[in-house]
């Protein structure tokens, strides 16, 4: 899928999740969302800064010079620390604007830009391009983690059908020793024919099922519901999600 269609998405995207804030009370955003030791008012508060830490790269991009996706850890989680208490006008308020100020810079970046290196938080290196992409998983997935109503059979087809074939392909690259309980497996979406093979042999054991299924339970946000094991055994837990992209 081409980065550009992608920030269209990008904007429907961050649409609802600013409607699913605006109608939580303040108690329900001071609840548990579905990441632990965070309320939902956090996992509110990162979306938004996670769109400053990405307006981060592409302004490395558009200029030359390196900036760090974020200033620090700390200053990432402090910032997110402060961000979370706020009610759910504001939060969305919030997840509105800095998601604006993310496109209207990728709207303005030159072409040639789009191919400048940048770096993630974690230290590794790709295209500029690629950070829309980052951008989406993280829409998508943290209006998930909300717990308020927004699950994976929401999540839009485009979305389902780029991000399942990169985690698939991004697994495959994995070090065998970062595959977790997935090492040995095959991993087949049966919809849209993409497999991946982690250090898979014949009469190996498969995981199957939906593109849909399997980014759900690859990704975290489900206990692996419409995903099939083959011999039969109970699912392995997969590796933390998302993955370094393969190929940069």
């Amino acid at each position: 899928m081409d980065w550009r269609d992608v920030i269209g998405e990008l904007e429907a995207g961050t649409e609802r999740v600013a409607g699913t804030l605006s109608k939580l009370t303040g108690e329900e955003l001071r609840a548990p969302s579905a990441l632990p030791g965070w309320s939902r008012g956090h996992v509110a508060a990162h979306i938004a800064r996670n769109a400053d830490s990405l307006w981060n790269l592409l302004e490395s991009a558009r200029t030359g010079v390196e900036i760090p996706q974020y200033p620090s850890l700390e200053r990432r989680n402090a910032d997110i620390e402060a961000g979370a208490g706020r009610s759910g006008e504001e939060l969305a308020a919030d997840v509105r604007d800095t998601a604006a100020r993310f496109a209207e810079l990728a709207g303005a970046l030159p072409e040639d830009a789009w191919n400048a290196p940048v770096k993630a938080m974690g230290g590794w290196p790709h295209p500029a391009w690629y950070t829309v992409f980052r951008r989406w998983n993280e829409v998508e997935a943290h209006h998930v983690d909300l717990a308020a109503g927004y699950g994976p059979a929401d999540w839009p087809e485009p979305y389902v059908r780029w991000s399942s074939a990169a985690t698939l392909a991004d697994m495959a690259a994995l070090p065998q020793e970062q595959r977790g309980g997935l090492a040995g497996y095959r991993i087949t979406a049966t919809d849209y024919g993409e497999a991946a093979d982690l250090g898979w042999t014949a009469g190996g054991p498969e995981a199957s099922g939906s593109g849909r299924a399997l980014l759900g339970w690859l990704s975290g946000r489900t206990d692996g519901s419409g995903v099939h094991v083959r011999p039969e055994a109970p699912l392995p837990a997969p590796p933390p999600w998302p993955h370094r992209p393969a190929g940069f």
